[in-house]
Formats: structure tokens, sequence, C-alpha cells
């Protein structure tokens, strides 16, 4: 009996620690997919054949709960949100901020790349099947085709943008009847913590499904993959901290009236941490304790607005999101329209309400944008593999993100003593 819980103790202890170092798996995975595709797909073609059927293996598993996902994440988004009603304007000045900069970094998030011709010269070729590109003629007929006629069939047709749609309808119509609407509220948030854990649980094979992905694409592409995607970090970073540095410290420095001087010294403890862990949820309680002590916020501003933005501020988690559409467009020759750009802004500022803020969060929301951007389904594994590397930075910024917008309430919302 003994031997037995000691076995059973030993493989608890184990899958703990594997759970703490999966970023260092996933980056093994990445090189060893690397060098594998470089020395050894092109040699033995078993090699390309069984990655290949893991790979998709994977994916599918992946792709299997997106748009439940999405729908569930997006609805109780909102009804969380609508549930504030004592605390009005600090949600409401809040939801303001959060939105304004998100929407802000979606635009720096299509403009930048394109400007710069991020992708351009690149060429992808992915071994896995293609998306069917959105058709989209005009503007007024992406207007005309958003409320869909078949909810049904939004989902099986892999409509995105009707799928977001819907959601927002609903968790609209949930916040407005109250209580008559909980038992489906109830559904839904049960049917959201379902998606979470199976997106949780095939995210533990990341690194075997990173490993897999990548071979296919890099024998298929050579060391240009590997360079490209070197790039495409370095600009990506570059665009986080300065869009940090211009708009919070703008925000600190004219809406706040405090020193950003200041406010940074007083954040870096919770920006650190949240690069490390790569969780904005994770960071909230340090979040909080930064801004209460170094920048004397109001408990009733952080019990609010760091929490809230933990689940609404995605400034960065856009950046990527948009960066990575031009950048794959590009180098998988798919031509983005403008139409297109202000659909993909619109919507990637309607999914930062549902992306959680946990590691990986963004990956459901990126296969959501590029089915609506008609990119090959092949850019999911290359997304997925430097997906750890965007979002340590990315999360870094959203948290500084989170208490900027906390220095701007403090100095804005006069509070009832």
């Amino acid at each position: 009996m003994n031997s037995t819980q000691d076995s059973t103790a030993t493989q608890k202890s184990l899958f703990a620690r594997y759970q703490e170092h999966i970023t260092s798996a996933i980056f093994i995975g990445l090189v060893l997919g690397i060098l594998t595709g470089l020395f050894l797909a092109s040699r033995f073609d078993v090699v390309l054949t069984v990655t290949t059927l893991l790979g998709s293996i994977y994916m599918n598993a992946l792709n299997m709960m997106i748009f439940p996902l999405v729908f569930c994440s997006i609805v109780v988004g909102i009804t969380s949100i609508g549930n504030a009603k004592t605390t009005g304007k600090i949600t409401g000045g809040a939801m303001i901020f959060f939105l304004f900069t998100t929407a802000l970094a979606s635009f720096a998030g299509l403009i930048i790349p394109r400007a710069i011709n991020l992708g351009k010269g690149v060429r992808f070729e992915m071994a896995t099947s293609d998306i069917e590109a959105s058709k989209m003629t005009s503007i007024l007929d992406t207007v005309k085709n958003l409320i869909p006629a078949n909810p049904v069939a939004a989902f099986a047709n892999g409509n995105m943008l009707q799928v977001l749609t819907f959601a927002v309808i609903i968790g609209f119509t949930l916040v407005a009847i109250g209580k008559k609407g909980e038992p489906l509220l109830k559904v839904i948030e049960s049917g959201n913590e379902v998606c979470l854990k199976i997106i949780s649980t095939v995210m533990y094979f990341t690194p075997i499904g990173v490993f897999c992905t990548i071979v296919p694409v890099v024998e298929a592409n050579g060391t240009e993959t590997i360079l490209s995607l070197a790039t495409l970090l370095v600009v990506l970073y570059v665009t986080f901290f300065s869009f940090a540095a211009i708009v919070y410290g703008s925000s600190v420095k004219f809406l706040g009236k405090a020193s950003p001087a200041k406010f940074v010294k007083a954040c870096l403890p919770a920006a650190l941490n949240a690069f490390g862990t790569c969780s904005s949820s994770a960071t909230i309680p340090l979040s909080k304790q930064c801004m209460e002590d170094e920048m004397g916020v109001s408990d009733k501003i952080t019990s609010i607005a760091i929490p809230l933005g933990a689940t609404v501020n995605m400034d960065a988690v856009s950046i990527v999101l948009s960066f990575m559409i031009v950048f794959f467009a590009n180098a998988c020759g798919v031509e983005v329209s403008t139409s297109m750009m202000i659909v993909i802004l619109l919507a990637n500022v309607i999914l930062s309400v549902g992306t959680p803020g946990i590691p990986g969060g963004a990956i459901a929301s990126f296969a959501a944008l590029a089915t609506m951007a008609g990119l090959p389904a092949g850019v999911m594994g290359v997304y997925i593999s430097i997906n750890t590397l965007c979002d340590m930075g990315a999360t870094c910024v959203n948290v500084i993100g989170d208490m900027a917008g906390c220095v701007v309430l403090k100095e804005k919302i006069k509070l009832d003593d």
C-alpha cells in the first residue's frame, strides 16, 4: 500500500515539475524541431510522415474547442463586466481606457508591419490544408452578414465574425434580463470551464506539438524560416515597449498627472513577475500592492481596475495578433484588403474581452483571426512555436497598461469617502 502511495506521489511530483518547466520544454521542442527539419526530415521520409501526422492530430485537438471557447469566454466576459453595477464609475472609466488603448494597439499592429513590409520576401510553404479564405467584397457586405440567420450554421461553417456577434448579443441580453438568464449563464460558464480545461490539457502536449508542426515547415522553407521569425520577434518587442512608453507614459503624465519615472519604478516588480509567469491574472495581487503602496491609488480602484484589466486589457496581445496576421499574410501570399484590416481590428477589440489572462490565452484568438483572414491552417503551428516568446513581452506590457489605467482613474474619478 505504501509503495503504491509513494508511486502516486512521485508521479504527481514529476507532473508538477513538468508544469513548472513547460516553457523550457516548449523551447526544447522548438529547437529540436528546427534541427530535425533542417538535417533529418529531408533524408528520412518516415520522419516527415510521422511528424506531419502527429502535428495534424495536435492541431485538430486544439482547433476542436476554439469556436466554443471564443463564444463562451466572450459571453462570460461581458456578463462579468455588466454585473459590476455598484461600481459603475470605476468600471465604466476602466472599460473606456482599456478598450481605447486596445483599439490603438490593434491599429499599431496592423499599420507598422505593413509600413515596413514585414514578411515580404518571405515564403512559407505549409504542409497542412488551407483554410478557405473569407470572401469580403465590401464593408457593407461585411456589416450585412454580421447577424447570423442561423447561429448553428455559423459554428458549423466556421464563420468567426458571426460567432463573435452572436456571443456579444447573448452576453448583453443576459446582462439585461438579470436573474432570469442565470440558468443559461451558468451553463455557459460551465461550458467555458470545460473548454479551458480541454485546451489546457491539450497544451500539456505543446512541446511535442511544437516539435511536430515546425518540422515540416522548416523542411519546406529551410533557414529562411528561422531568420524571418527572429526578425519578427525583434520588431515585435520594439513595438511593444515603444507602445508602452508612448501610450502609457503619455496617459500617466497627461491624464494621471503623475511622474512617468515614478510610475516605472513603482510598476517594475509586477511587470517583471508578469514577464516571467506569462500570466496577468497571477500578477493581480502584486499589481494591486505596487499601485496602492507606491502610487497611492485607492483599493476601491485597484480592486476593480486590476482584475478587470487582466480580463479585458489585452493591448500587447492585440499587437501580437495583428502583427502575426499581417506577417503570415505577406509570407503566404494572402492579400489582406483594407476592409479586412478594419474587420480584423474590430474583431481584435472584441476578442480581447474574452482572451484569458493565462499563458497561451491568445492562441484561440489568433486562430479566430487567422480563419477570418483566410490564412493557411499551417500558420497555427508556426505561431504556437513562438507563442511563449511573444507571450512574455505581451503579458509584461499588458500588466503595465492595467496599472497605468489605475493611475488615470485615480486622477479622473473622484471617489466618495
